[in-house]
């Protein structure tokens, strides 16, 4: 049977896409794994691989078309033996709001591997769905498909689904009443983009004055989404400190001169990131995230940096940050800045983390209020190091670099004694710089 091939879902918060550009034509032969068309999501442009063999029927949506809901039908894939005549016959698909799940989809994104559970096979008696190659492999290694749970089209069986079942034949589908970790995390609702007028009034309130249009696109509606929610469902609390970088600014000008022979050039935001990480691991209990109906409590120190792009913005991971010398945050920094600036960083680069940073220091803004993004439990807002007269440990007036910043907590997971904690940590560790390096 003639297989629909989906618009997937790239992202876990993409609802629609572009599809940027075909790869293949109609009449060409794929196997399992070929990259097949080129797919902007709300946050960035994305391979999109097949998971099935087959030939390219027919393809339904032109390149550069119009935003595709996900699930849609974008191309007509034919198996073995089958002709266009055959496309007639291909099961209707479920409208847009009674599709499977996300990861139910014709194929996967490159480099994907936080794939949502997939439907269990749909049986219509003895009958399982499965495709023929599927069907091939099963037989050769004596699989039951039935014990197998497909990640294609309505729960049908593509060969990836046999290959990963050959080392535990029997995989039993899970329990129809069990509910995903994804699901218990989602929100009861959408927020919705704007609380304020309707699209029209606000339309109508300057229709006298000379105005420009902008659609917004999927980044900016997913923007607008997540931080509704995050300041609507979040009870937000901030602590603000004041950090001398005198003895920072110094020390790190004498690592730049030493570093200089190996083309390393250390930023004040690489101290950041480390003197955060640090913190979190001498302050364990505050390396947590709001799980929905529990706290989760993070071992590594998962350090998320928010990077402004044309449009919108990115928070990449870096993982392990506790673990990685200065020279190596680096570097990491640089490349996932610049990746995502053209917006190529897979979706395992910017998810996850319990903590974000947020420097505005370098635009000259002197301090600000940031907004948690969730599920993190704490965002760090930094603000420009600026001269300022100080009094020193011996009552002597004097003058020194001070950084403003401000730590925006959710209450439901760390309280104002433990975000103190967690504060007065990343101020020693920037203070005493050297100490990062213990």
């Amino acid at each position: 049977m003639p297989i629909e091939i989906l618009m997937p879902a790239l992202s876990p918060t993409m609802e629609e896409g572009t599809l940027a550009k075909w790869l293949v034509n109609e009449g060409d032969s794929v196997q399992s794994g070929d990259v097949i068309a080129e797919i902007e999501t709300d946050k960035a442009t994305m391979e999109f691989e097949a998971v099935d063999e087959g030939v390219i029927g027919k393809i339904l949506v032109a390149d550069g078309s119009a935003e595709i809901a996900v699930n849609t039908p974008i191309a007509v894939l034919l198996e073995e033996g089958e002709t266009a005549a055959d496309m007639s016959t291909a099961a209707p698909q479920a409208p847009a709001e009674a599709s499977p799940p996300a990861a139910a989809v014709e194929a996967a994104p490159v480099g994907s591997s936080d794939q949502a559970a997939a439907p269990a096979p749909q049986h219509t008696g003895t009958r399982v769905f499965a495709s023929p190659l599927a069907r091939r492999i099963a037989a050769q290694k004596g699989l039951d498909l039935t014990q197998i749970t497909g990640s294609g089209p309505r729960g049908r069986i593509v060969k990836a689904d046999v290959e990963a079942a050959t080392a535990s034949p029997v995989a039993a589908a899970p329990a129809p009443q069990a509910a995903t970790a994804s699901a218990s995390l989602a929100p009861a609702t959408k927020p919705a983009l704007s609380s304020g007028p309707s699209s029209d009034a606000v339309s109508r309130m300057y229709e006298t004055r000379e105005v420009t249009e902008i659609p917004l696109d999927g980044m900016r509606k997913t923007i607008a989404a997540r931080l509704t929610e995050a300041k609507q469902s979040i009870p937000h609390f901030y602590l603000r400190r004041d950090i001398k970088l005198d003895a920072l600014l110094a020390f790190r000008s004498q690592l730049n001169k030493q570093l200089a022979a190996r083309n390393i050039k250390l930023s004040v935001n690489d101290f950041i990131i480390k003197a955060c990480a640090n913190a979190l691991q001498q302050v364990p209990a505050a390396n947590s995230v709001w799980a929905g109906d529990k706290i989760l409590q993070l071992t590594p120190s998962d350090v998320a940096v928010a990077v402004a792009i044309e449009g919108g913005l990115f928070t990449p991971v870096l993982q392990d940050a506790d673990q990685k010398s200065l020279s190596a945050l680096s570097a990491e920094m640089k490349d996932l800045a610049a990746r995502a600036r053209d917006r190529k960083l897979a979706p395992h680069e910017y998810q996850g983390g319990s903590f974000a940073i947020s420097n505005l220091g370098m635009m000259g803004i002197e301090n600000f209020d940031a907004v948690i993004n969730p599920p993190h439990g704490a965002i760090l807002a930094v603000g420009a190091g600026v001269k300022k007269p100080v009094v020193n440990e011996d009552g002597a007036l004097a003058v020194a670099t001070v950084m403003s910043v401000t730590l925006s907590v959710d209450h439901r997971v760390i309280d104002g004694a433990l975000g103190a904690e967690l504060l007065q940590a990343i101020v020693d560790n920037l203070e005493n710089p050297m100490m990062m390096l213990a």
